[in-house]
This record gives C-alpha cells, sequence and structure tokens, in this order.
C-alpha cells in the first residue's frame, strides 16, 4: 500500500477537477467522438437535435454492427425507457434484440430530453433511416400512452406487445401483499399456462372474484390490456423467445453498472462501449465455438444430427429439450377428415400429473399446429409437434419448421442500407480464432524457452523486436484513420451546447445527508438528533 502513492481521496479529487474542466463541454466531446467513429467506419449512424436555445435535446445512434444485425435479427425488438442515466436527466432508450444464440444484442441506442409522443416518433423515424430492411414485426415495450401514440404513427405495421416483466414487478407493489402471497400460484398459473383466450378470461375473474378485487383500479386496467401483454392473446406473434421475461430482466443487469445519476455524456458512452464490447466477444466466442465443436447428442436420431448441423449450440439445446419431452407425449386421433386431423396430445408430467395439448395437422399445407403456439412464437417446434412427427415416421425436420435466424450461418449474407451502400461489420469475425491460435503458440514457447537462460533471453529480445513493430504498424494505421474530417451522419457540421443540469430534489439532497451522517457513527447522542429531524420527512425507513 505504501508504494502506491495516493488515497482514495486523491481519486475523488482529480475527478472534480476533471468535471469542472469540462463543464459545457460534454456534448462537443460527444460530437468530436461520434465524427471519429464516423471516420472509422462510413456505416456509424448518428443524429442530433436541439432546442432554439442549441442545447442538446435528442441524440440517436448506431454503429456498423448494430445496423448489420437488425438485417438478421431485426424482427423482434424491446424498448425501454425505464434508465435514468446522467445529470442531465436524459432518458437512455436502448433498442434492443435477440440474435441466433439468443444473447441479447443492442440494435440502437437514443437519449431523450422528455418522453412525448413527438420525441419518440422522432427516434423511430431516425431508426427506419439507419437500419436496412423493414420496420420490425413485433416490439416489446413499457406501458407508456405517449409510447403507445408514437409505435401507431411511426410504426403502423409492428406488432405492439407489453412487457410482461414490467407488470409481474408492480404485482407486488399494487397488490395487497397478503392476498397477492396467498394466491400468487394461481395467478401465476392463469398467466402463464393457460393456452386459449376463453380459459384466461374465465380463470381471472374467477380468481379476481373469490379475492374481492373486482373493484381493484390497477388489476381492472391490466385486464383491459390484456390482448397486449398475456401470452394466450399474444403467442400467435414470433417473438424470438421474449414472451418470457427473461430477457429484459438480462437487460437491466446488462445496463446496471453503467447507470448513475453523476453520469456526463461521454462518461455514459465510454463505459457503455466498454460493456458493448464484452457482450460482443461473447458473440464471437459462441460463433467461435459453433465453428469448432460439436455438441453432444442425447438420442442420435437423424432429425437430431440434422438438426446439430444447422442451429446453433444454444438453439440446438433447446431443441434437445423439447425432443427428449416429446418421448413423454402421447398422441390420440380425435378427428379426421381430407382437409385436417385432429390429435390429443398427452405429455406425462410426473406420476398422475399430466398436460392436454391439441395438435392439428393441415393435409393441403403439409404442417402441424400445436395449442402451445410453441412455433409461432419461438421458432423452434415444440414437444408436441416432435411427437407428431414421430407418429408419422418422419425421419428429417422438414424446412417448413426451420427459422433461419436460428441457424449458424444466419450472419454470411452481404447487407445494404438504403442507399444501396454495403454496411461493413468493423468487428473482425475472425478476432477469436486469431488469438486463440497465438495464445497456444506463445504458451508453447514460453514453457520451452523457461527451462533454458539463453532460449529465455533468445524468446525475450525476438518478442521486444516483434513489439516494436507491431505498435509502429498501428501508429501508421492511426495516421491514416486521422487523415479525414469529422462529419455528422447528415453531412452537417453543428455545434451544440449542453443540456442543462436536471436539479437533485430536495429529498434526495436530504437522503444523501442521511446516508453521510449513517456512515460516519459520530455518537448516539448526535445520530438521535439527526434521524429525529428526518423523521420529519419520512426518510428514516428508506435509510440504508
Amino acid at each position: 500500500m505504501e508504494n502506491i502513492g495516493c488515497v482514495n481521496k486523491d481519486f475523488y479529487d482529480w475527478e472534480t477537477n476533471m468535471r469542472t474542466q469540462l463543464l459545457e463541454h460534454d456534448v462537443e466531446l460527444l460530437s468530436e467522438h461520434f465524427g471519429a467513429e464516423k471516420r472509422k467506419s462510413e456505416s456509424f449512424y448518428f443524429k442530433m437535435e436541439a432546442d432554439p436555445s442549441g442545447r442538446l435535446t435528442n441524440l440517436f445512434w448506431a454503429d456498423s454492427t448494430s445496423r448489420r444485425a437488425y438485417k438478421f435479427y431485426g424482427d423482434v425488438i424491446v424498448f425501454d425507457t425505464t434508465y435514468n442515466t446522467n445529470r442531465y436527466g436524459l432518458v437512455f432508450a436502448p433498442l434492443i434484440g435477440v440474435n441466433n444464440h439468443g444473447q441479447t444484442i443492442i440494435l440502437a441506442c437514443a437519449f431523450l430530453s422528455k418522453e412525448t409522443t413527438e420525441s419518440f416518433v422522432w427516434l423511430f423515424d431516425q431508426f427506419k433511416n439507419a437500419m436496412p430492411g423493414p420496420p420490425p414485426k413485433m416490439i416489446i415495450t413499457n406501458h407508456e400512452a405517449a409510447m403507445t401514440k408514437a409505435i401507431v404513427q411511426a410504426l403502423p405495421t409492428t406488432y405492439h406487445r407489453l412487457c410482461i416483466w414490467h407488470i409481474l414487478n408492480k404485482f407486488s407493489e399494487k397488490v395487497n401483499p397478503p392476498t397477492l402471497r396467498d394466491r400468487f400460484s394461481d395467478l401465476n398459473a392463469c398467466i402463464w399456462d393457460i393456452d386459449t383466450t376463453i380459459e384466461f378470461e374465465s380463470k381471472w375473474l374467477t380468481l379476481i372474484t373469490e379475492n374481492g378485487l373486482n373493484d381493484h383500479p390497477w388489476l381492472s386496467s391490466i385486464y383491459d390490456l390484456r390482448d397486449k401483454w398475456v401470452p394466450a392473446y399474444v403467442k400467435h406473434v414470433f417473438s424470438a423467445g421474449m414472451l418470457s421475461s427473461k430477457q429484459p430482466e438480462s437487460s437491466h443487469a446488462f445496463f446496471k453498472p453503467y447507470v448513475s445519476r453523476k453520469n456526463s455524456l461521454m462518461d455514459f458512452v465510454v463505459r457503455f462501449e466498454r460493456g458493448l464490447a464484452k457482450q460482443r466477444h461473447e458473440e464471437l466466442y459462441a460463433d467461435h465455438v459453433d465453428c469448432n465443436e460439436k455438441p453432444a447428442s442425447l438420442l442420435e436420431t437423424s432429425m437430431e444430427t440434422q438438426v446439430a448441423g444447422l442451429y446453433t449450440k444454444a438453439l440446438y439445446q433447446k431443441f434437445q429439450k423439447e425432443e427428449l419431452k416429446s418421448l413423454k407425449c402421447f398422441l390420440q386421433c380425435t378427428t379426421s377428415d381430407d382437409r385436417q386431423r385432429v390429435y390429443k396430445v398427452t405429455e406425462r408430467i410426473k406420476p398422475g400429473v399430466s398436460k392436454v395439448k391439441e395438435v392439428v395437422y393441415d393435409v393441403s399445407a403439409d404442417l402441424a399446429y400445436c395449442s402451445c403456439k410453441h412455433l409461432e412464437s419461438c421458432g423452434i417446434p415444440c414437444r408436441h409437434v416432435l411427437a407428431f412427427l414421430k407418429h408419422e415416421q418422419v425421419e428429417y425436420l422438414p424446412d417448413k419448421y426451420l427459422l433461419k435466424r436460428w441457424m449458424q450461418r444466419t450472419k454470411s449474407a452481404l447487407v445494404f442500407d438504403r442507399d444501396a451502400i454495403k454496411i461493413k461489420d468493423h468487428v473482425d469475425r475472425c478476432v477469436l480464432m486469431r488469438r486463440s491460435t497465438l495464445s497456444k503458440l506463445a504458451i508453447t514457447l514460453i514453457d520451452s524457452a523457461s527451462m533454458s537462460e539463453e532460449a529465455g533471453k533468445l524468446l525475450l529480445e525476438t518478442l521486444q523486436g516483434v513489439q516494436e513493430k507491431i505498435e509502429s504498424m498501428g501508429q501508421e494505421i492511426g495516421h491514416a484513420q486521422g487523415s479525414g474530417k469529422a462529419v455528422a451522419s447528415d453531412s452537417q457540421t453543428v455545434t451544440l451546447m449542453d443540456p442543462l443540469r436536471a436539479r437533485v430534489k430536495g429529498k434526495e439532497k436530504a437522503m444523501d445527508q442521511l446516508k453521510r451522517w449513517c456512515i460516519e457513527f459520530l455518537s448516539p447522542e448526535t445520530m438521535t438528533t439527526q434521524l429525529r429531524a428526518c423523521r420529519t420527512h419520512n426518510l428514516v425507513r428508506s435509510c440504508p
């Protein structure tokens, strides 16, 4: 510790001084940063909007990797504005998708000064201008009246679904805790385990009536919106597996380290890009696994072998799970004619417990549909359809049941923007493989050279010479990239000022002061006095 040469306070003072020096230069730095990104890649897109006084109000950006990813995974997006991430009170609004590994990916980002219909329309217009291909088939958002209006105006052909994760999180806040605790399992089963809308409405009304909640305003309001969030109403539309609450929850966990009211815009973007690089590295690693590893087989059927060579490992494992559970499904034909055949599928969950689904086989389309709608919502055949195919002695999975967006080679196609300009991915897809090869060679050389002083000296000198050459190559590339001029995405040069700082409310200031008092532990008498003073502001319960 004595060799560090500083204490925590020195870091705090340095950060304070830096923020003071950069005051009123935040947007200027951010504009320069985006200009540099534009020079490195012509496919980088950003747009800034200001108020009449010249202060930044809205900002939208998407790099080449995100724009290219939209072409393959832009069918379903999540739009969340529940982040408050900076000192200006601007709302961070990421547009999130899911790749062929089932991983969360960032398709675009925005800062908005106000959550109004006009702001959301502006954002969606920028999103459509930046992205190749048609608008998304589905957009998942939290319940916001202004956002709903904006989606109707800007994305009229997109199916709007409310995020079930946000709704379920509000149950404990809106509903009486004892009532929720006693009947939560029944309520959960009503939401998740029912396939038909008629059955859901009957079960919901029974639960509400039994618990005396018929006049509950919040429950009545979300029931009126049931066609926007209840699975029985929305499973017929493809959602890339985001019908559950796991995807929004994982995106919240990803953004949490970068969310702070103290952030400047530049602070946030730098930290965010660091996390984004980590996220994309995980995608590269998953691509590497698909290229170099053969997934383990469970049943060793022809269909399993076929899917293993097509799907990514993550989706193949989901298919394996469905195929394994299809062995517990038993079919019984209930009706049959020239147009269709209807089967009752009984799935044995455990001894004495079973679930019944209905599979309908359309003879003319040569396609089977299940009442669980797993194929329609997730793009993977369910265990009930697989049981039907096994019953029909189908050896290989027909192409009609295979969705291209889940395959390993989904990203192999070329992508062009609206101006017919190729969008190049600045991420080298071979970087992970190259790093792995170099690491193995370096470890082998180090192990061999460490056994001899002469060999160790030779390797050290050689590596130092190679290091100098690589650094000089990097400098030459940097000079070549820095020869251009900074331009905005719309070819306009503008000078914008920072947004006004958001004022901290008095209660939040008092809370911060109370936290400092609790940490200092002055004396029992002093603590008692301070707590009495704060009790009038109703802050004691919130104090950690």
